[in-house]
This record gives structure tokens, C-alpha cells and sequence, in this order.
């Protein structure tokens, strides 16, 4: 699966939803357009049907439960590393330096 240009490159794309190119196999092909067919319905329609499905399935059986608490964690961890370090440079940025010493260049001599 691949994404289509970053959303903003395209004047008439509506604003939060994203285009996404799939490569199917020709009979899965098939029988998707004879499910949209069958049920009187746009190709599109049945692809979102899918994915929302195949969604659902994967909340409901659990399985990402772990999943999701550690990509929670790393994104708390990787939030407060970079707090600190905005900390670090904020505090550098409005220490006043003692009169007559240049600040550390981080080399040494």
C-alpha cells in the first residue's frame, strides 16, 4: 500500500481524509467489484466496509491492548525528553552569564 501526495498538495482533496493507492490481485479484485455489484453499492464503499471491519476485529479481540500501553509510554517518555531538553535550553537562554567569563564551548583545551 503506498499514500498518495501529502495532504495539501491537492486543492480538491477535503481536509482529513487521505487517498490511498492498494494493489489487489486480480480475483480478489473481481470479487470485491461483485460485492459492491451484489449489494448495489460503490467499489469505495465496500473497501471502507473492510477496513472499518478489520479495525473493529483487531479493538475488539484485544491483541493491541499491549501494543497500544507501550506506544504510550514511548510517546510520554519521548514527550518529557524533549520537554527537558526545551527546559535545559530555555534556562541557558535566560541565566545571565557572570560578568568577565565567556560561556563553555563544550571543547576543552
Amino acid at each position: 500500500m503506498s499514500q498518495a501526495p501529502s495532504e495539501g498538495s491537492r486543492p480538491n482533496q477535503a481536509k482529513g481524509h487521505k487517498t490511498l493507492a492498494i494493489r489487489l490481485d486480480d480475483d480478489t479484485h473481481s470479487q470485491l467489484v461483485m460485492l459492491a455489484q451484489l449489494a448495489d453499492r460503490p467499489l469505495i464503499e465496500e473497501i471502507r466496509e473492510a477496513i472499518e471491519s478489520h479495525i473493529a476485529r483487531k479493538r475488539e479481540s484485544g491483541e493491541l491492548a499491549d501494543r497500544v500501553s507501550e506506544g504510550l509510554a514511548e510517546i510520554e517518555r519521548e514527550a518529557a525528553a524533549k520537554k527537558n531538553a526545551i527546559e535545559a535550553l530555555y534556562h541557558q537562554a535566560t541565566t545571565p552569564q557572570p560578568k568577565g567569563r565567556k560561556p563553555a564551548s563544550g571543547t576543552s583545551s
